[in-house]
């Protein structure tokens, strides 16, 4: 959580910089990513993706409706869309203002004043803006690129079927009743865009990566799970038997891309309504000394009839990465069943 420390139309001008890579660089899904010449190397040659990465975006992990088959945004679009999220004062948390159509209400609804009166937080222009503001890391309107609808596919019989099945497990009984019934996110065991796949999250969306010629490490500034370490050896998978919240991650080499493909997910996560036989595959291209061209694809004949896949935009920024202690004087979970017992006993519930 850094504060923001440039003057608005300084921030402008520095965050056109700061995109132009990730922005316009990239060609139209499907066409391969090159490094060029600012590509730092390591010493058996491949492309160093060590360093301090962030991956904040307004851009919608899907495209917004009102834009129908608009793939791209004009830059006529793009600029007033940059100025209106990077405003000082903008709330970047409001991630849903991208939804909407009309720039003024866009406007009046990123003001924090405009919130409701019944909204209790605090200042987040404050606490979670950065250096450089969360603007559109790209043109594209969606970060998915496949389906070309910019849309995730709809979930197959199969999966609608296993989400009744929870929902069912669930009916009648009070979400706070129990902390079996609170989310994975609030008792601090899972994010879902912690990946993989990597997602852009609402704020904390720092990544830093180790690398060495056998293994590729990612640790994500707001997360509940160990660093993902990633072999690069050839190791085999492990047993079919051992199921985790992040899966089991392979890497590989194709070229200067790294590419890593994980498997062995639990039944817990369900991940956009995904089942436990969810593989994904992530690739990381350093293309240039500012930048990783990061897209993944993701299969799960039990949840999508097809495969989708997204591109996110990795641009450098400044650490270190402070430890995400969700634990650390949280006591909400207590508190929430505490509570809940005491109005059991006064016949409330």
């Amino acid at each position: 959580m850094r504060l923001r420390l440039l003057a608005v139309s300084i921030v402008t001008v520095a965050l056109a910089s700061w995109l132009a890579p990730a922005a316009f660089a990239q060609g139209p899904s499907g066409e391969l990513p090159v490094a060029d010449d600012t590509v730092p190397r390591t010493a058996d040659g491949r492309p160093d993706l060590t360093g301090y990465w962030t991956t904040q975006t307004f851009t919608p992990m899907e495209r917004p409706d009102y834009l129908g088959d608009q793939a791209v945004y004009t830059e006529e679009e793009f600029e007033l869309l940059q100025q209106q999220l990077t405003v000082d004062g903008a709330d970047p948390l409001a991630r849903f203002v991208i939804n909407i159509g009309d720039a003024e209400e866009r406007e009046r609804v990123l003001d924090q004043t405009h919130r409701d009166e019944e909204y209790v937080h605090y200042d987040n222009a404050i606490w979670l803006a950065t250096r450089v503001p969360k603007g559109l890391s790209t043109r594209r309107t969606s970060l998915v690129v496949d389906p070309p609808n910019g849309k995730i596919p709809p979930r197959n019989a199969e999966a609608q079927a296993r989400a009744s099945k929870r929902r069912a497990a669930r009916e009648g009984l009070d979400p706070f009743s129990d902390h079996l019934l609170r989310p994975l996110s609030e008792r601090c065991i899972y994010y879902g865009y912690n990946g993989p796949p990597l997602q852009p999250p609402s704020y904390n969306d720092v990544h830093q990566i180790f690398q060495t010629k056998t293994h590729v490490v990612i640790l994500t500034e707001q997360n509940n799970n160990p660093p993902r370490i990633i072999p690069l050896d050839g190791r085999p998978e492990i047993s079919e038997k051992i199921r985790m919240y992040p899966g089991d991650s392979r890497g590989h080499w194709e070229g200067d891309t790294l590419v890593v493909s994980t498997t062995h997910f639990n039944d817990i996560t369900a991940w956009q309504g995904s089942s436990r036989h969810m593989q994904v595959e992530e690739r990381f291209t350093r293309t240039s000394a500012d930048s990783i061209h990061y897209e993944f694809t993701v299969e799960d004949p039990h949840t999508w009839d097809v495969p989708w896949s997204a591109e996110i935009p990795m641009v450098t920024t400044d650490g270190p990465v402070y430890e995400y202690g969700c634990h650390e004087g949280n006591h909400d979970i207590r508190h929430i069943l505490e509570v809940y017992r005491s109005m059991e006993k006064q016949g409330l519930r």
